[in-house]
């Protein structure tokens, strides 16, 4: 049976493959129905069908899923415009951290992979001999990714800057959050104690330990209290300006670990979850009902997305990403490449490019798989269920058993060969990322 599927799904992945046609070539290569639109053809070869038509017997046999669930499994698998299986693969259902597949995606089109988010550093009266007779300002821009690197780093910005010792308050103001601490007032407190070595913990003193050798400890001491302040002094000076990690890598570690803070401070500042939502699907060219969304993580299981729509938004971000000389690799981690976050004890094919959700009782996978026979396999699986590892391991099982029948490529395709080392972090705590505005 031919599957129906919006025009929009195919051209996409048209154009992302880098087809050039005109209509009447794309009504030779598909059938074309008066409504609803293009036609996604059926695989010639219905192993991809029966594959997925066993997986989902055995869940209920080996009894992972209860037999009442059988039908809320979601499943959508494709290779270029070739429909590979579909069971309930338009059926918006709770994603968990595939949310942030769409995150992913509006975020980078609407600023692009290079993007920093500021952090300014203020004081409201003159610096003495190294000390601010006033209150230090911290005005947040939204980054999601300002941990104790960059803290030490900005604390020994200040400290080369001859700053040593602040006489009034610490003054939080704006989007700021550290160490995924949004409340401002306890992301403050960890500041405060980060900008002097002094009053260090054991876990600020670890993360010095693995900073570069040489790497200097700040002594800034603030003598007065953490405050928030809705608007900052229009009096206040400004001293230096801190700028996050581009875009592209806050993305990649968001998804690599898949953090909720990180993507809930990117979905508001693109507006919040009603334009992720909205967005996401124009992006795609889903319809708008198959990505309903409450926040921009995946927490809570309101957050419901189809696998159609995943499927969809992965290919507009692969998309987007070559417009930037960039693929789907370089902003979601990929097995045998990154051994870290959410990859690890999974057995998912080599070269394989995902993205995990997990909720009580909702075990999600969507990515792209490389194949000789077939290309690139994209794919999303939505689980219901409370035996998590069960699900876990039949969703690799599913992904070995597809790649096993269409075989692994000779080599990985150039579309998902990642531009970074194997395992490389962002460097954190770069002073070079800090640019003095206060000339003395």
């Amino acid at each position: 049976m031919l599957e129906l599927l919006g025009s929009g799904l195919v051209t996409l992945w048209l154009e992302m493959a880098g087809v050039q046609f005109k209509p009447l070539d794309a009504l030779d290569a598909l059938t074309w129905q008066t409504s609803p639109g293009l036609v996604l053809a059926p695989d010639p070869n219905p192993a991809g069908a029966t594959t997925v038509q066993a997986y989902l017997k055995k869940l209920v046999t080996s009894k992972v899923v209860a037999q009442n669930l059988a039908e809320s499994q979601g499943i959508w698998m494709q290779s270029g415009p070739m429909l590979m299986a579909n069971h309930q693969g338009t059926t918006p259902l709770p994603a968990a951290s595939l949310t942030k597949i769409a995150t992913s995606l509006v975020a980078l089109k609407t600023w692009g992979p290079d993007y920093q988010f500021d952090t300014l550093v203020s004081v409201t009266g003159p610096v003495v001999k190294g000390v601010v007779q006033g209150d230090l300002v911290i005005t947040g821009g939204g980054d999601p990714l300002f941990v104790w690197e960059e803290a030490i780093a900005l604390g020994n910005t200040l400290n080369k800057m001859g700053i040593k010792q602040v006489k009034g308050n610490l003054i939080i103001t704006g989007n700021f959050a550290m160490n995924f601490q949004r409340q401002p007032m306890l992301a403050g407190l960890i500041l405060k104690q980060t900008l002097n070595y002094a009053t260090w913990g054991r876990p600020a003193v670890y993360i010095h330990s693995i900073m570069p050798k040489g790497t200097p400890k700040p002594k800034v001491v603030i003598a007065g209290a953490i405050k928030f302040a809705v608007q900052p002094n229009p009096q206040q000076i400004l001293l230096l300006r801190h700028r996050s990690l581009p875009l592209k890598q806050l993305i990649k570690e968001m998804n690599v670990y898949s953090n909720n803070e990180m993507a809930e401070m990117l979905a508001e500042s693109v507006g919040g979850a009603a334009v992720v939502q909205s967005t996401a699907a124009n992006l795609a060219k889903v319809p708008q009902v198959e990505i309903q969304l409450i926040n921009g993580s995946g927490l809570g299981p309101e957050n419901r997305i189809s696998p159609r729509a995943a499927c969809a938004m992965l290919m507009a971000i692969q998309k987007e990403a070559s417009v930037h000389q960039l693929n789907l690799a370089d902003l979601f981690p990929m097995s045998g490449f990154d051994r870290r976050g959410t990859l690890h004890s999974r057995h998912i094919p080599p070269a394989t490019v995902i993205k995990t959700g997990t909720l009580r009782d909702v075990s999600a996978l969507a990515g792209v798989m490389p194949t000789r026979d077939r290309g690139l396999v994209w794919f999303a699986i939505i689980n219901r269920g409370t035996n998590v590892g069960g699900l876990r391991i039949g969703q690799d099982q599913l992904l070995q058993s597809v790649v096993k029948q269409l075989q692994i490529p000779a080599i990985v395709p150039a579309t998902l060969t990642p531009h970074s080392a194997i395992n490389s972090l962002p460097q954190l705590g770069a002073v070079s990322r800090n640019d003095i505005l206060f000339k003395s």
